[in-house]
């Protein structure tokens, strides 16, 4: 292929990609700016678990309906005061009564009204709607619906979500969070209610975006370089200059040349973000390592309301006001925010954590064929496993084993469970989609606010760059026009 042709391909593509998505990448940058400090509205677990009643162990009478298929999910909650068994198995959740086995009717409106009340401490709430599908604010609990909306006569103007299938509180919007989460993520995500509802169009539409502002990127970086002339020099009606634009393609070629590089780390690990083409494993542990750690599946026979009713009771004086049933090298436990009880031996109470020489030897029994190249109880977060807010659990022990995909498993002995499975694709993931678009790089992500700074620079770049973009493509196209009138 010829130098002429290749500049050609190179500067058409760059151009009139540009001139398609510019308006959205400014949108993207302005977003994102705003995405720093404000995020997606939802309910904090922290202060949805504080709101929750206690669970009182001697209302616990009835036993856990049998279901058929393997258990993968048994919580303990309660509805107005009485305490209901959540039971997932095949997908789907079964909720009961604990004081008398009957199934959980859905909740109405008016009892809908009363649980927000609860949650609130306040009587000025009203009825809003029932949702079938989700609305702008609850795509994360769609599953979840139909859904209640219930609006909160305060100052924020709060609106909660309660699920008709249980009566839990599952979302917590403001007019602020509203307001913000509008010009942020709904903008950032393309999170519009019509669009997001069909997520397989909304999915290809973010991939095929990226990509197309991907190759957008790539050419025109290799444009700028191929056109910068900082020896020889370009000389127009100005002093000798290295580019040979002028006016806004001036500013545009050397903000590519400086921020291009970021504009592409940004938009190819935003396509990374959608998983285009599932090349990346997940991060949850596989329902192998998953039952190898539990010992077996869990079975509702083995769990009866009398000894139910005892690990809840373990956790007197402070009740639990959520319990989560795990089975762990064949073992059952009742792990709750407070701890961590045994069913086997309740009289001995809440334990901080299970003990360290039980997860360690789960560490050899959950891949039991394959080699360990290294143990090591971590209390702070690595690369991988982390959390700026420093909500995930901690204490949890790393095991890197020696087979081909390099599998780590962070084990978590204050619940029982696998918390991260990290593999090499998805350790390669989280520097090409986190480390490049929230630059969330261990010398930077716990440093603010020079992290604040670094990205609010890039994206005010990145900005500047997308608008020149868009002016000089409406000068082309404004010129187009007049010659199409003139040939006319």
């Amino acid at each position: 292929m010829s130098g002429h042709r290749t500049a050609r391909i190179l500067i058409y593509t760059h151009r009139w990609l540009g001139a398609a998505i510019g308006v959205l990448f400014i949108i993207w940058f302005l977003s994102g700016i705003v995405m720093i400090y404000a995020r997606m509205p939802a309910l904090d677990p922290i202060e949805r678990l504080a709101r929750l009643p206690a669970i009182t162990p001697d209302t616990i009478r009835a036993d856990p309906p049998d279901l058929d298929g393997e258990i993968s999910r048994f919580t303990i909650g309660s509805l107005e005061g009485r305490p209901i068994y959540r039971i997932t198995s095949g997908g789907r959740t079964r909720l009961a009564f604990a004081d008398t086995g009957d199934d959980v009717p859905p909740v109405d409106a008016e009892q809908a009204l009363r649980i927000a009340r609860a949650f609130v401490g306040t009587a000025s709430v009203r009825y809003e709607a029932r949702l079938t599908d989700a609305d702008q604010w609850t795509f994360d609990v769609r599953r979840l619906v139909p859904l209640h909306r219930i609006a909160v006569d305060d100052e924020a103007g709060t609106r909660l979500y309660v699920a008709a299938a249980g009566g839990e509180v599952v979302g917590k919007t403001t007019a602020s969070g509203r307001r913000w989460g509008a010009l942020g993520a709904v903008m950032h995500w393309l999170y519009f209610t019509p669009l997001r509802r069909n997520a397989s169009l909304w999915s290809n539409t973010i991939i095929w975006v990226s990509m197309a502002g991907t190759i957008m990127c790539i050419a025109g970086l290799a444009w700028g370089v191929w056109r910068l002339a900082p020896v020889r020099g370009y000389r127009l009606r100005d002093p000798r200059q290295w580019t040979p634009y002028s006016a806004w393609m001036r500013w545009h070629h050397y903000l590519g040349l400086i921020f291009g590089i970021t504009t592409l780390m940004w938009v190819f690990s935003g396509l990374l973000s959608m998983d285009p083409w599932n090349w990346s494993p997940g991060t949850a542990a596989t329902r192998d390592q998953r039952q190898r750690l539990a010992g077996g599946p869990m079975r509702v026979l083995d769990l009866s309301a009398a000894r139910i009713r005892h690990a809840v009771a373990a956790f007197t004086p402070r009740l639990a006001k959520e319990i989560e049933i795990v089975r762990f090298r064949g073992r059952y436990y009742a792990s709750a925010a407070e701890g961590i009880v045994s069913f086997d031996e309740p009289q001995l109470g809440v334990a901080a954590q299970l003990p360290p020489d039980l997860v360690v030897g789960a560490a050899r029994v959950v891949l039991p064929d394959v080699p360990i190249d290294g143990m090591q109880w971590m209390d702070d977060y690595d690369a991988y496993y982390y959390d700026r807010s420093h909500r995930r659990s901690l204490p949890v022990l790393r095991v890197r084993y020696g087979d081909a995909q390099r599998t780590w498993l962070y084990l978590d002995p204050r619940h029982g469970t696998i918390a991260r499975k990290e593999e090499r694709l998805s350790r390669l993931n989280r520097w090409l989609y986190h480390g490049f678009h929230s630059l969330d790089f261990p010398f930077l992500y716990y440093r603010r606010p020079l992290w604040d700074l670094v990205v609010i620079t890039c994206s005010v770049g990145g900005l500047l760059l997308s608008v020149t973009t868009l002016t000089a493509a409406w000068r082309r196209m404004r010129r187009g026009v007049r010659r199409l009138s003139a040939s006319r």
